[in-house]
């Protein structure tokens, strides 16, 4: 019963972070995705932060900022 619940937990935890909204700084050169507006890696985009799902920043090929790790 124990593992079940875990496992359950696990699901349910991985399902709802992969609908989560990421940050991403709009510009063509940009690869990394933020869980904070605020994060630090954000502090040197000169275009326009924006919110997306994390669904397309993974499939634009971005990935998770250093900082946020």
């Amino acid at each position: 019963m124990k593992t079940l619940s875990l496992l359950i937990f696990f699901v349910i935890n991985i399902t709802c972070k992969e609908n989560t909204t990421v940050y991403i700084c709009n510009s063509p050169g940009a690869k990394k995705y933020h869980y904070n507006s605020n994060c630090r890696g954000l502090g040197n985009c000169t275009y326009r932060v924006v919110s997306i799902e994390i669904e397309k920043a993974k499939k634009d090929g971005k990935t998770l900022c250093k900082w946020e790790k």
